[in-house]
């Protein structure tokens, strides 16, 4: 017969033991027999609630033996922090014992700065006039300021008219920077072409025996209609009587730039010095009473040197036969626009 759970060995022998005598005594009824059940059951779970009791109890006595423990622990990391108490407090001493030095020292300080107060405070009242002084002329300043900012705000206005002006200009700009741009690719083209005719030209002299005039007269009416919009009919050379002299002019040809009638004077030089372009400004003094039109003075030659350039500025163009690409080698002044 198995035993029932939660019960133990005695007392299931007991049991038993009780329930076989009450059997021999008496006659036990169905209902006395459900009621010793009952009284089993009601053992059987007193006896789990009990031994989950016990194991609850067990549990209690882990947790206490652990905070036991930690109580140990904490009292010596008490008696440990009492002896650095200890410790600190031989320190305090000490620095108390600094302190009141330090106190003697302060209050015989204080004595000084009193009396250095005393002085500040005459200084203070010196400084407060001077002030006083100071806030009349502030006073001024900020009526001179009143109406320094009226004419800002009128010099603001004609800024910004200024500003609206100069938008309208660098529109036109843009503009006329895409001309020039399609200009500059023309005359790219322009001079690459009179490159080539230079060259030819310059094999012609070498072959047929042309001079350096004969190679004048064939490049510049085109390069400077290309270049410059001067329209030239054909140079020539001109002999101008003056005061008994005769100045001879290698290139004579009166001609057109734009609308403006001009007259195209030039003089053909190998080799071109500051000493050519002196001598040629003298004979254009000379001869300019007699031109029929504003004269545009032009030195041609194989060779420029930086020292012609230099005297020649803005004011006479030099042209290199064999020049790359036929620049003029006068410097060109270029307009730029003010930014407001």
């Amino acid at each position: 017969m198995a035993e029932p759970q939660g019960i133990t060995a005695e007392l299931y022998r007991a049991i038993v033991t009780i329930v076989d005598d009450r059997v021999r005594e008496i006659r036990v009824t169905r209902e006395d027999f459900d009621r010793l059940t009952q009284t089993v059951a009601q053992l059987a779970q007193a006896q789990a609630r009990t031994e989950q009791r016990l194991e609850e109890l067990a549990q209690a006595q882990a947790r206490t033996e652990q905070r036991l423990n930690e109580l140990a622990q904490a009292q010596a990391r008490t008696e440990q922090r009492l002896e650095e108490l200890a410790q600190a407090q031989a320190r305090t001493d000490a620095a108390v014992q600094q302190l009141v030095q330090a106190q003697a020292r302060t209050e015989q300080r204080v004595e000084q700065l009193e009396g250095a107060m005393q002085r500040l405070a005459e200084a203070q009242a010196r400084t407060e006039e001077r002030l006083d002084r100071l806030e009349a002329a502030v006073e001024r300043l900020a009526e001179a300021q009143a109406r320094t900012e009226e004419r800002v705000d009128r010099l603001e206005a004609a800024v910004e008219r200024l500003a609206e002006a100069q938008a309208r200009t660098e529109e036109r700009v843009d503009r006329l920077e895409a001309a020039v741009e399609r200009l500059a690719e023309a005359q790219a083209r322009t001079e690459q072409a009179l490159q080539q005719l230079a060259t030819q030209v310059g094999a012609l002299s070498d072959n047929v025996g042309y001079g350096l005039e004969d190679i004048a007269r064939v490049v510049l009416p085109g390069y400077l209609k290309q270049r410059y919009g001067v329209t030239v009919e054909r140079l020539e050379r001109r002999i101008f009587p003056i005061d008994g002299q005769q100045f001879d002019i290698d290139l004579y040809a009166e001609g057109r730039r734009g609308r403006r009638r001009i007259v195209v004077l030039g003089e053909v030089k190998a080799r071109i010095y500051a000493r050519e372009v002196h001598h040629f400004q003298q004979v254009l003094q000379a001869v300019r009473p007699q031109l029929p039109a504003e004269p545009l003075p032009v030195l041609f030659g194989y060779f420029i040197d930086l020292s012609a350039m230099e005297a020649a500025q803005d004011q006479i163009l030099l042209i290199a036969a064999y020049q790359p690409t036929m620049e003029a080698t006068a410097p060109r002044r270029r307009r730029r626009t003010k930014r407001v």
